[in-house]
């Protein structure tokens, strides 16, 4: 019997877990780019009580194996980079990806994070940074007088001045993509890091392959369905339920056990 209360605990836990998961994914249902998480559970050892082959005293030979299983256990979470919704803002630094691509973000340390999330602003340098102020690769610096900034779906920046009637070319933006997105590590603040998981990252122009395109004054909402979740979360409190009552039973027949000599 104390079997049966192991047992039970490992599904508490990861209904716990479960929960956590889904709580998080609903607290960031608002996020920019956020991507959901879902996490991937499997079953623990079994316990073979009698293996197949094994001849009874009938001299049948059993069919299938007698196994008991020891409960479940969370195995990893996934990240769901499905598209987001993408909605217009008019703010002509906010971008947008439509496709499998990432923003390249170069961190102080110089190392590179990437991200979905592209609510850029202009730092005092003119140059395009993250809400955090983690600057956009490759750089650019736009001077004070520039009228307008202009980002086309390939990536091209380019500004007007005032007094020009031709656009200015600043440069090229790239975007990263990965082999095995999912197997990205989540660093908060909407940045990504790269693991062996998720493979060296490929930097390419927008536009090209799957790497997507940029869309300006335009902003991806999270993936984040929230019926999706709120129907996750109640067959995860049941599942709490039935695994709380099989602790529940184990207890009441161990006291029955042991009541058994009076």
């Amino acid at each position: 019997m104390d079997k049966t209360l192991r047992t039970a605990a490992t599904g508490l836990t990861a209904q716990q877990r479960y929960v956590e998961i889904i709580s998080n994914n609903l607290s960031n249902v608002n996020t920019t780019g956020y991507k959901k998480v879902r996490p991937e559970f499997q079953d623990l050892l079994y316990e073979t009580l009698r293996p197949a082959g094994n001849v009874a005293r009938s001299g049948v030979e059993p069919l299938n194996e007698v196994q008991i299983g020891s409960g479940t256990e969370l195995v990893s979470t996934k990240k769901i980079f499905r598209q987001g919704d993408i909605s217009q803002t008019n703010n002509p630094l906010d971008l947008a990806i439509s496709g499998e691509g990432f923003f390249i973000i170069r961190k102080p340390d110089s190392t590179y994070s990437f991200t979905r999330d592209g609510s850029f602003q202009l730092n005092r340098n003119g140059e395009i940074t993250t809400s955090q102020g983690y600057l956009l690769e490759p750089g650019f610096s736009i001077p004070n007088d520039a009228l307008e900034i202009l980002i086309s779906r390939d990536g091209v920046v380019s500004m007007l001045l005032e007094g020009a009637t031709d656009e200015q070319v600043l440069g090229q933006l790239e975007l990263a993509r990965f082999i095995n997105p999912g197997g990205l590590r989540s660093m908060g603040n909407n940045l990504y890091a790269e693991t062996p998981a998720s493979g060296a990252a490929i930097f390419e122009q927008p536009a090209s392959i799957n790497t997507g395109e940029i869309i300006q004054s335009h902003l991806e909402a999270s993936n984040v369905d929230i019926v999706e979740e709120m129907v996750n979360m109640i067959n995860a409190q049941r599942a709490y339920e039935l695994n709380s009552k099989s602790v529940r039973t184990a207890d009441e027949i161990l006291a029955t056990a042991v009541n058994l000599k009076r």
